[in-house]
Formats: C-alpha cells, structure tokens, sequence
C-alpha cells in the first residue's frame, strides 16, 4: 500500500513494528544548522528488496548511518524487529559506500570476509579452518574465490565491492543494508550483486538498498522509499515509483538523463 509522508513523530507503543526489520519514527539528523533527515518514518517490509531513493544531498546516506547509529539523529526512534538497535545489531549486515572506505589499508581479500565473523570469534578470537571455509564459500558466491589472497588494494572498484559484499555475507544475517552498491561498478559486477541480493530474498532475508539509477528501479526492487530530507512516499514499487512522487522527490533537479531513465523504467 502507497504511504505518502505523513506529519507524525515518534508514537509510542506502536503496534505492528515487531514485524518489521527496521522501523524509523521521527527521526531527524543534522548537520551544523541544517537537518539533513527531518523527521522521517519508514517501515521495512520483511522479505522484501526496497529501494532509498532520492536526489544528491537528499539524506539517502544519512538516514542508513542514523539507522545503524553511525551517526548520532537529533531526535527519533529506531527499531529492528521490534527491539532497540543494541539488542538486534547482531542481525543486521551493512555494506557503506566503496568511495568510504580505506582502500589502502594493507589486508588481503580473506581476511576482510573474516572481519564479517567478529561477532563470533571476539576481538581475540582465534580463526580456525571452519572459519576460512565460510569466508571462502562467501567469496565463491559473490565470484571472488580465486582472489582470496590478493591485497583489497589491488582489486578494481567492483571487485572491491563483491568483497565488502562476501563480508556482510558471511555473517549471516537477517537484514542487509547497503549503500550505493552499484555505484561505479562494472556492468558484471551490478549483474553479480543483484544476484546475490535477489537469492537472500529468496532465503527470506530483508534487503534495504541506497539506489541511484532510476532505471533499474522496477527490475531490481519490490519497494522503493522516496526522500528528498523529508519522506515523501513508500510502498511497492508499482503503487510509489510514480511520474508524480519522483517529481515531489527531485522537481527542477530531475534532470533530462533520469527524465529518461524514468520513461524507461515505467514504460
């Protein structure tokens, strides 16, 4: 069902959240004098592929590190699965943007997917055969197990995000965030990814996902929440990815290119 922003905050005692991988009320970001979230309510349907989208600056980014606490909100509610952020971190996969990243931190492409089993081994834990036959068989899925003992430096930009990708894999999580996966990646990798994420779905994991081509949009996704600092719209993606509530998210700054995207994407 298409849900329009509404103007409420923070409701207490909510019924319905528990059901949901992640449920925002009221939250609001800022950055110096200006809110770069402004009291956004978002509900993640579970099992579901669903898209953040928005213009440049809209706080697509923003509203994901508040979610997971990277950031600290001014105000609002952040729930997972019913529960605070803390009880249920341990359900949660993130995958930032490739451009944020330290690239030249020497470590090789193992031992980044083993950092996805912290929770599991402890800061001082040892890492056993077990462990490295897990984040093999992740690097397998995402096509980078032949690049195992290669430095993360080394790789190509795509490369590097199929690897940040068998990271979040390997721990197994319930719900998967990720922001701009596809962004400057190669047309082989996006093909890789998106498979991927569409098999978690299968298995009935929740995927939430940064998304900035506007084409792809209807191929790739069940739901797509639309933010432009504010919410303006969410729902399936056939009821909220709409001429109207993608001109209500960008309007003048809906340039020709994604006018274009958008007539493709909609047929």
């Amino acid at each position: 069902m298409l849900e329009l922003a509404s103007t409420h905050g923070v409701i207490p005692g909510e019924t319905g959240l528990e059901d949901s991988p992640l449920a925002i009320r009221g939250l609001t970001v800022s950055y110096g004098q200006k809110p770069a979230v402004f009291s956004v309510d978002m509900t993640v349907q579970p099992g579901a592929m669903t898209a953040i989208i928005g213009p440049n600056g809209a706080g697509k980014s923003t509203l994901l590190k508040a979610a997971l606490g990277i950031v600290k909100p001014l105000s609002g509610q952040v729930q997972v699965y019913g529960k605070s952020l803390n009880e249920q971190r341990g359900r949660i996969a993130y995958v930032p943007q490739r451009a944020s990243v330290d690239w030249d931190f020497p470590t090789r492409v193992i031992d980044v997917v083993l950092m996805g089993l912290y929770r599991q081994l402890g800061l001082l834990g040892r890492i056993r055969g077990q462990h490295k036959q897990r984040a093999t068989r992740c690097l397998d899925r995402v096509g980078m197990r032949d690049f195992a003992d290669r430095q993360i430096g080394q790789l190509s930009g795509g490369q590097q995000q199929r690897v940040f990708l068998a990271r979040a894999l390997a721990q197994d999580a319930d719900l998967y965030l990720l922001d701009e996966p596809f962004a400057g990646v190669d047309a082989a990798t996006e093909k890789a990814i998106i498979g991927v994420l569409k098999s978690l779905r299968e298995e009935g994991k929740t995927v939430v996902v940064v998304h900035h081509d506007l084409a792809t949009v209807t191929e790739y996704f069940d739901n797509v929440f639309l933010i432009n600092t504010r919410k303006v719209a969410e729902g399936p993606v056939a009821e909220a990815f709409t001429a109207d509530t993608l001109q209500a998210t960008y309007g003048g700054r809906l340039a020709t290119a994604q006018v274009d995207q958008l007539a493709r994407a909609l047929g």
